[in-house]
Order: structure tokens, then sequence, then C-alpha cells
């Protein structure tokens, strides 16, 4: 990501304030670039097209509803307008027209859930009207809709991807830096859905199994170096490139537990979809991976 001078000089008057001049160098090579949508009241839904999560999706009137492969209606989380959200997006990774819906299956298990990204184009987002969802889906619940209001952040490595070496010193540890990293994401209380940054995990091996399963089919067993080396030998051999997919894995959507919705993942999680960067520039939607964490 190319930093700008305005985004540059925010994160280092934060880090200055919060004295942490000494991490400058490590957090502006890998803090990354988000979007982050938040509530902004119950959805309109005579205007089709708007950006929601919850409630009834809007589709094109011939388009089928997604099952699964079991021949259940997946359940609709979530629109997303890319227009409204093509000025927020300083990766450039998204379309700049059209608009993104996300489906999903049973969530159960955590991993490789069966899910679907659809992607509407401009001229078919014209012809979108509100669709009710079948009256069973596979989530059994009926979910809140509500408007979205999109915004850009900065999305600093978490508990789970900091380095702690780079951030502590005799002064400060990670309580303190807890604060900074508060400061950094200015995130909000009706915050619900993120666009890329770092997902919320336990451990930083996220990108591994999502990488893996899209590189290879497989399920990943907890173990990076496994991975890595599967998909090393998927790929011919090439460790490095095995490494660079790996490192190229874009969290496309973070969806939060969230009560006014009714969204609880497991206990109180979050929802998780994936897509390899070179996929997510070519907008190929049907090559993602969606898995679930719980602490």
């Amino acid at each position: 990501m190319k930093w700008t001078e305005q985004k540059r000089n925010d994160l280092e008057t934060k880090l200055r304030d919060h004295q942490f001049t000494h991490a400058i160098p490590y957090l502006l090579e890998t803090t990354k670039f988000g979007i982050r949508c938040a509530k902004t009241g119950p959805t309109d839904y005579t205007n089709p097209g708007c950006s929601r999560v919850g409630g009834d999706p809007d589709l094109p009137p011939d388009w089928e509803w997604p099952m699964t492969a079991d021949g259940e209606a997946m359940t609709f989380l979530a629109q997303l307008n890319l227009q409204e959200l093509v000025q927020h997006d300083s990766s450039s990774f998204l379309p700049k027209e059209g608009m993104l819906s996300f489906f999903v299956g049973v969530d159960e298990p955590a991993y490789h859930i069966e899910h679907r990204v659809l992607v509407m184009t401009p001229e078919q987002l014209v012809t979108a009207v509100n669709r009710h969802s079948p009256e069973e889906t596979t989530m059994e619940e009926t979910f809140n809709g509500f408007a979205l209001s999109a915004r850009a952040t900065l999305e600093p490595p978490n508990y789970a991807y900091i380095d702690y070496d780079q951030i502590e010193t005799d002064a400060v540890g990670y309580e303190e830096f807890e604060e900074v990293y508060q400061d950094i994401r200015d995130e909000g209380k009706r915050d619900i859905l993120q666009l890329f940054g770092y997902p919320t995990s336990q451990h930083d091996d996220e990108e591994y199994e999502a990488a893996l399963r899209l590189l290879t089919g497989q399920d990943y067993d907890y173990d990076k170096d496994s991975a890595l080396n599967q998909i090393t030998k998927k790929l011919g051999g090439d460790k490095d490139k095995a490494k660079q997919e790996i490192q190229d894995i874009v969290m496309l959507l973070e969806i939060n537990t969230d009560d006014d919705v009714g969204f609880c993942w497991w206990d109180a999680g979050v929802l998780h979809y994936f897509i390899r960067k070179e996929d997510l520039m070519a907008g190929r939607f049907d090559r993602t991976y969606c898995s679930l964490y719980s602490s």
C-alpha cells in the first residue's frame, strides 16, 4: 500500500502523542488501509441498491436465490454498493461500480463454511428489487436490516499479529499500545463490518487456512509449516511463491456479532470472508473462503 503524506502524518502524530516514536518505522510498514461500515439506522427498502447489513437483499428479479449443496436456502448477511465504498478504498482493490452481496450456509463447523459472494454489475444493479428471504434459511433466524455508512480507516496489527519486540520498551508495554491501537483505528460503537486490515483472531494463521483451502482444496490442521509445505508442493516447489500467496490473502469482509441486527457467531465471535489478492483484482468473487472465529 502507498502512504499519502496526510495519512503518514496522522499515524506519526498519534504515535508521538502516545510516546511510541520507536514503533513508527514498524507500524508504517505493517499498518494496512481498511474500510469500516457503521449502522446508521433501519434500512430503506424503497431505495434498492443501498449498502445494507441484515434484513433482505436487493437482487435482479431473474436471479435464483443462493442455495447450499444440500438444497437449503442460504442466509443473506450484507450487501455493499461499491460506489459508496470506492472513495474510501485506498487499496484500489475493489471494483468501482456494482454491488457485492454476501450469503452464508450453516456456520458449523467454523472452517470452510459454505457461502456465496454475488457480484452485481451496474447494469444488473439498476434492475435489482427487494427480495424477501425464503421462510427457512440456513441460519434459521431472521435479522434486522440496517443501512450502512462507510469510512476509510488505518488498521495496525492486532494482538494476534503484532510483533511485541517492535512495540515494547522498558517504558511502555502492550497495555499502553492498546490505547494507541484504538486511537489509530478510531473504532465506533456502531461499526459492524470491516473490509481489509487484520482479521480478529487468537493466532496469526487465518491467512494460512484460507490460502491452503483456496490453492489446494485441503483443510487446515492448525500447523503453519504443514500448510506452507502443502502450498509449496502445489506450486511446483516454489516456496517463495507460496509465502507470497499467504501474504497476499486479503480479508474481504469481517462481520461482527451484533445485538441490533441479531448476528451472534458462536460465542460472540466474527465471520470472515477471505480472497486471494490476484482473484480480488480480477473480480473473481466466486473464489473466496469463509470461516468463523470465536474465543
